[in-house]
């Protein structure tokens, strides 16, 4: 069987850990030779960022970390047992920006990564150099090779009657997206063509799902690449949504926020719709959407179920992702 999760940074790589128990793979690391399933993880590259001279890649790396047992769980992000000199020793200098910090192992990963992006590698086979290290079990592809980052437009917090554009890591890090967005814009995304692999890979798959990430920035980032819509909405696979909304709140972080950015109310049912059905809408991109248990959400065109979503352990989140897979068609029995 061939899965294709649609995935941001911390609730994407949680809920991967519970597609992998789902398929009866272990959720660290990798399964032994011979495993019959094949999990593809379009992660988005939107939040990547240049600072201190190196590139970084959240999403990719929080899935990397999750995914090869190296994460801080308590964070959700960086390494366990981080430590922080580098960033200590850059606040002594007051080296700018203060507000991102870098802990000493990520910055090995960092390194890496941007060593070999000016050696003229794509970031798809950076990808895969630094997961030979991690082994995730589950194949991540960046949703594209070309420079997107978001940005969001705020009113300048120093410019009184201004507007400034900020990178979304200072808006979502700096200010803890408490500057109301005016818009959200994936810059550089119109111009972009998918990762090696990505189409493919949806092509192929017997299953596609969105992982319960930020409908904005993480799903919506990667939706916005040329060509990965339309190949959604001709894969024979059913395609599942999993609700990042529970009750009128996010699961994680701040998708209200972004949400209202973009005109879209913050609830299931706002957000099925914002996806749409593949089957009544000439955009639309769900066959299926889960939602809380207790819900009772209306998406035209497509299949709602109620299920448990809290992400509370590993069991709870693969029983999410066997309702996901069911509702595409997939029989797991």
């Amino acid at each position: 069987m061939k899965v294709v999760v649609i995935v941001g940074g911390v609730g994407g790589a949680r809920f991967l850990l519970g597609v992998k128990a789902a398929l009866g793979l272990p959720p660290i690391g990798e399964a032994e030779d011979g495993a019959e399933h094949e999990i593809t993880a379009l992660v988005n590259t939107g939040d990547d960022v240049w600072l201190h001279g190196l590139r970084i890649c959240p999403d990719l790396d929080t899935c990397m970390y999750t995914l090869g047992g190296g994460i801080d769980t308590a964070r959700g992000w960086g390494h366990a047992g981080e430590t922080w000199t580098v960033k200590e020793e850059l606040a002594a200098y007051d080296a700018e920006p203060s507000w991102f910090g870098l802990g000493d192992k990520d910055i090995a990963t960092h390194l890496i990564r941007s060593r070999m992006l000016r050696a003229g590698y794509p970031l798809s086979a950076v990808t895969e150099a630094l997961c030979a290290r991690w082994r995730p079990g589950v194949r991540l592809l960046p949703m594209s090779d070309d420079r997107v980052e978001t940005h969001v437009v705020v009113d300048d917090p120093d410019e009184q009657g201004q507007r400034k554009a900020l990178h979304f890591q200072e808006w979502w890090v700096r200010y803890r997206a408490e500057l109301p967005a005016h818009s959200i814009v994936p810059v550089g995304a119109d111009e972009s063509s998918p990762g090696p692999g990505v189409l493919d890979a949806i092509g192929e798959a017997d299953a596609v799902l969105f992982a319960p990430s930020n409908p904005v920035v993480s799903v919506g980032t990667v939706l916005s690449v040329p060509g990965v819509r339309d190949a959604l909405r001709k894969t024979g696979a059913g395609v599942v949504g999993i609700s990042p909304i529970i009750g009128g709140k996010p699961l994680r972080g701040m998708a209200d926020a972004c949400l209202t950015a973009i005109g879209v109310e913050t609830s299931a049912e706002a957000v099925g719709r914002h996806y749409g059905s593949r089957q009544t809408s000439d955009e639309g991109l769900l066959d299926g959407w889960l939602v809380s248990s207790g819900e009772s959400v209306d998406v035209p065109g497509v299949a709602v179920r109620a299920v448990p979503l809290v992400m509370s352990d590993v069991d709870a989140t693969a029983a999410m992702a066997r309702a996901a897979l069911h509702l595409s068609g997939v029989d797991l029995d």
